[in-house]
């Protein structure tokens, strides 16, 4: 085996390694909170969704990604690859717009209580489950022609405009459609990224704000209850980071490829590599800022040396309490 392919191998296999067990984690923790504690506060409920999908995108992209490049061939047939790449294009869309709700929600919580954000504060968190299932909705009814389209690849003659996909073909059979697809789903992409960056923008201001009149502060309950949901801000503010450093660096690739003649594998491996590593990533980016996610919570929990006080918008103040005698 070439060096060339152990290291492709290697790559997508780490991805595997991080990403199906931290989703899955984030996933198994969530629900466990929402038996446990009868409710799951917004943010959280968000992050669950992400997660969820995040992992239907490794293992519907990456995994299949990982055995060509340790040498499986003809892996799929024509159905299969209809369901995957469905499942791949529905989970990538789903993965971006419920980023960008996430970004867009933190940032109205964050946001003073003025006028023009009073209605949102008071009604956004009973939304989002629509909001959801809207964008649920329009991402399942915008890819019928990638599964009609779709097929194992084959030693036979595609047209110009054909996507190949690891084992898959998606033959678009004329310019127009190609060029329609293309424009809804980088339109819907960068709609969703610039609400990312501004709402992120938003949040940034707030924080430098916040952190030059923290000392200004007299009422010290207050003072923790901010800092909470500004901790819980600048993790969202790092993911929406992550997803748009490794969306530019994808799409930069992207725009360069287009003005070559022959795209080598090579650089689509690359693409696929940056395209999945949000899915891998972010899990570890959300267990390490989100108090509910430490692993040792768990321990706190049943040996109760503190009590557990959700506040506000959802984030956790934890108050020192002496544990009784009768516990």
């Amino acid at each position: 085996m070439e060096l060339r392919t152990i290291i492709k191998a290697f790559g997508f296999i780490l991805l595997l390694i991080f990403g199906i067990p931290g989703n899955i984690f984030i996933c198994l923790q969530f629900m466990y909170l929402k038996i446990m504690e009868r409710k799951l506060l917004t943010n959280n409920m968000i992050l669950t969704v992400l997660c969820f999908f995040n992992f239907l995108v490794l293992f519907s992209r990456v995994i299949p990604q990982s055995l060509s490049a340790v040498g499986v061939e003809d892996l799929l047939n024509d159905t299969e690859c209809k369901l995957v790449i469905y499942t791949y294009r529905v989970s990538r869309a789903m993965s971006i717009c419920v980023t960008s709700l996430l970004s867009c929600h933190q940032c109205i919580i964050i946001a003073p209580m003025k006028h023009i954000w009073i209605p949102l504060k008071q009604n956004g968190a009973q939304r989002v489950k629509v909001i959801i299932l809207a964008f649920w909705i329009m991402n399942l009814s915008t890819y019928p022609f990638f599964v009609l389209n779709a097929n194992a690849r084959k030693n036979v003659t595609t047209s110009v405009y054909t996507l190949h996909l690891i084992y898959c073909d998606t033959d678009f059979l004329n310019y127009r459609s190609y060029i329609i697809n293309g424009l809804f789903y980088a339109i819907r992409d960068f709609v969703c990224v610039t609400a990312m960056i501004l709402a992120s923008g938003y949040m940034v201001c707030i924080l430098i704000y916040h952190e030059q009149h923290m000392r200004k502060m007299m009422n010290e309950y207050r003072s923790q209850r901010r800092l909470a949901r500004y901790k819980a801000s600048r993790a969202v503010v790092l993911l929406v980071v992550m997803y748009v450093v490794l969306f530019g660096l994808d799409n930069s690739l992207w725009i360069y490829t287009l003005t070559l003649a022959d795209v080598s594998p090579d650089m689509n491996d690359i693409r696929i590599f940056l395209a999945s590593s949000y899915a891998a990533l972010s899990p570890l980016l959300i267990i390490t800022t989100n108090p509910k996610l430490q692993l040792s919570w768990l321990f706190c929990h049943k040996q109760r040396p503190y009590q557990i006080s959700l506040e506000g918008h959802g984030h956790v103040n934890f108050i020192t309490e002496p544990t009784s005698n009768s516990d």
